[in-house]
This record gives C-alpha cells, structure tokens and sequence, in this order.
C-alpha cells in the first residue's frame, strides 16, 4: 500500500506514475480469444460444445445448453425469501431510475421551412454475460436485464458459465424479464452471442462483466454487435475528513478491494493521524474477512492514501478518473461540484457505495481504468438508437439545394452534386 504526500516535492511525478499504471491483464490471451472467435464462426454449435468441455471440463450437448423454464423457476423458488424480497425491492428501483432517464422523440420544423427530428428505438436483442467463479452475481443479472426491459429490448439472453446456477441468480433472472439463460463462458459464450451457434441466436448488442477472456473477446467482436464498454479491475476513491468513523471508510475501502487482487482502493484525506486509524482498521478487517485474501492482496499491491488539502482533492481524482468516488465530508455536494470525472459519485458520510452495487437504483456497471475521462455508466441509452428524420419540401429544398451543390462539387462528388442539382431544375 502505497502514501503520498501533497506537499512533497515528487508528489507530481510518483503521483501521476501511479495514476497511470495499468492495472488490467496484459493483451496476452488476444490470440487465443482471436482463435476461439474464428472456431465459433465456422463452426458453430460444435465448437462452442468443444470449448466447454476444454476450458471448464463440463460435457454438455445442444439440448445441455439452455437453461429450462422449470429449472428456473425452481432455481428461484429455492432462492431465501429475504433474498427474493431484496431481488424485488433493488429491480423496482433499477427500473424507476432507468425509466427516468428516457429520452422524448421531437420533430419540429426550422427557418428554412425544413422538417427534422429524431426517434429514439429500442435493440430487438441484447446478450447478458453474467461472470460465474467468484461468486454469484444476481445484481449483475438486474443491472444489465432491467434497463434493456425498461427501454423495450424484446429479447434478452442470458449467457453464464456452466455448472450449478445459484437460486439469487435464477431469482434474479426472473425478476428481471429475462427471455432466455444458456449455460456456456468465455470467449466461446461471447462469439455464440455475436455470431450464433446452434440453438443461441446471434444479438444485436453484447453487455455485461467478465474476465480478461471475455473483455478480449467482446473487443474483437465489437462491430459485428455493439458492446457496453471494455470493463477493468474495479476501483474507488474515498475522499473523508477526520469526522468520520474510521471503521466506516476502511469497509469501504475494502468493499471494492474483495473484488479482485488487481481492484483499487484509495483514499484521500487531510489528516495523518485519521488517515493512520483507516489504515489499521483495514488491518484488522482484513483478518476476519472471508474475502480476506484477494483484498488483502489488492490493497497491498494496488491502495494507497493521498495526503492532501480537501480543496486539492477534486483535482486529484479527476486525475485518477475513477469508477467510484465516496464524498464521506461535512459539505459532499460543493465537493461534488468540482469533480468531472468519474464513473459514480456518493455524497455523504452514509452513502457507501454498497448501496449503489445493489438498491440505490442507479447502475453499477461503470467505466473503469480512466475511462470515466470519456465514457458513462450503463443506462437506459445503450439500449437505444436515435434515428434521424429530415423532411424537406419544394420550398425548403430550393433554401438547401444550392449550398449541396456547392459543397458536394467542392469535395469531387459529382453524383452527389447531380441529386440536389437536377432538383433545382439544372442540367447535371
């Protein structure tokens, strides 16, 4: 774990070269991914059969792969009433906040006398690529299906890793509209999503985490479908004061370090002595942690605490562009004011970013690795196309027929020019 001090003299330098460090799997799989890609393309159902059995060591045939409606809705009745209960209160929510965000259609008609507008459409399919290993992920499951349902995406199908699918996941899934599951990961899931194999029809936009496999995979077929974004080792920021619990910020800390060893926790105060109490605390934490490990190794090769003047903070993480940023201070909204980049804000000292991961209702897949400089959250508009619509009279024609002309021939593009040209009654 890393400490830098904002009134060192190398803070700059040690402190940019630790901003820029990547933290994400080297490239390294891209030609084994580019192979699994081209396999699945050629070949279909039967390669996607081959790398199952390859890669997680389950035989499965064409009728193997799809999860059934009984297995799901029995996966789902299994599920703790409790956590169905959670499952349902985070999927009403999901759904409020994304259905806010709809954009209205418009068409009006400009001085020239010229009809434009636009249309907002929804996808006709969207993939899922919910990630097994670690854990089960049922928020993944609402976070991706409820605001493609929300936006009116007809299908969504569901891919995950084969072996026993957890009943949260099931419940999830249930809840949350989606129209099919299949029990294949990796690579070989992603091409079955963008190509088609057997039984799993191609999709029109793939979304969702996944490991360096998946990222790789969902990069080369970017084109053939669209994709959400190329999801990194998670990451956060807490900026706190010494008002604060030391206890609070350090399970903070640690809520992002459990993810993965390559997660990234950081914390900016401007109070040694604080900033020293965190740090114990997420000692002693660590030990009574069953995430322990994978935390502990994160932290240590990858945290750090800034020490710096509260003012000097807003700088600091737009430099580092997080996915996460917690404002646990006395005033977080004038702090939140100055920062522009990152993926996610949290303001105040009882908004843990748990809360976003799971009920707030706002969307937990976000940019990683300074992506946040350029990109956003998953929402309700990548479920979404805008198609423009122009309409042009006689009347507006003869406004905007001239400067066509003008600027097609000025480009070399006589045809273009000719289209506008025999309109106004010139001889192309």
């Amino acid at each position: 774990m890393r400490r830098f001090n904002f009134q060192d003299p190398d803070f700059d330098a040690r402190f940019g070269a630790f901003a820029d460090a990547r933290r994400d799997t080297p490239e390294t799989v891209d030609a084994a991914v580019r192979e699994v890609l081209e396999a699945v393309r050629a070949r279909g159902l039967e390669a996607v059969l081959d790398y199952t059995r390859r890669f997680d060591g389950v035989e499965l045939d064409a009728a193997g792969l799809k999860v059934g409606a009984d297995e799901i809705a029995e996966g789902a009745e299994a599920c703790a009433p409790e956590v169905r209960e959670a499952i349902a209160f985070a999927a009403r929510r999901i759904e409020a906040y994304h259905t806010r965000q709809r954009p209205a259609d418009a068409r009006f008609t400009d001085e020239a006398g010229v009809e434009l507008g636009w249309r907002w459409t929804p996808l006709d399919s969207v993939g899922i690529y919910v990630p097994g290993g670690r854990a089960a992920y049922p928020s993944t499951v609402l976070m991706n299906a409820v605001p493609a349902r929300a936006a009116g995406v007809g299908r969504v199908a569901m891919v995950t890793p084969p072996g026993r699918l957890q009943p949260a996941v099931l419940a999830a899934a249930q809840a949350a509209g989606v129209s099919e599951i299949w029990r294949v990961g990796g690579a070989q899931a992603v091409a079955a999503l963008a190509y088609g194999a057997g039984p799993i029809r191609p999709v029109d936009k793939i979304v969702g985490p996944g490991n360096a496999w998946v990222t790789a995979a969902k990069r080369r077929v970017y084109g053939q479908v669209g994709i959400d974004a190329l999801a990194g080792p998670s990451e956060i920021v807490v900026v706190a004061d010494a008002d604060n619990d030391p206890a609070w910020i350090a399970a903070d800390l640690l809520s992002q370090a459990e993810h993965d060893p390559a997660s990234q926790s950081i914390l900016i105060t401007d109070d040694v002595a604080f900033a020293d109490r965190v740090v114990a605390e997420v000692e002693a934490q660590l030990k009574t942690l069953a995430t322990g490990e994978t935390a502990g190794r994160s932290w240590a090769d990858h945290g750090a605490v800034i020490l710096a003047p509260m003012d000097a903070a807003p700088a600091l993480v737009d430099r580092l562009a997080p996915e996460h940023v917690e404002l646990a201070v006395a005033d977080p909204d004038a702090l939140s004011a100055k920062i522009r980049h990152a993926g996610a804000i949290f303001l105040g000292r009882h908004t843990p970013e748990a809360l976003g991961d799971y009920v707030a209702g706002s969307n937990h897949v976000l940019p990683t690795s300074r992506a946040a400089r350029f990109s956003s959250g998953l929402s309700l508009y990548d479920f979404l196309k805008r198609t423009s619509l122009v309409k042009a009279g006689e009347a507006g024609f003869a406004v905007l027929g001239p400067p066509t002309v003008a600027l097609a021939e000025a480009e070399g593009l006589p045809a273009h020019a000719r289209s506008a040209a025999l309109r106004l009654g010139r001889d192309g």
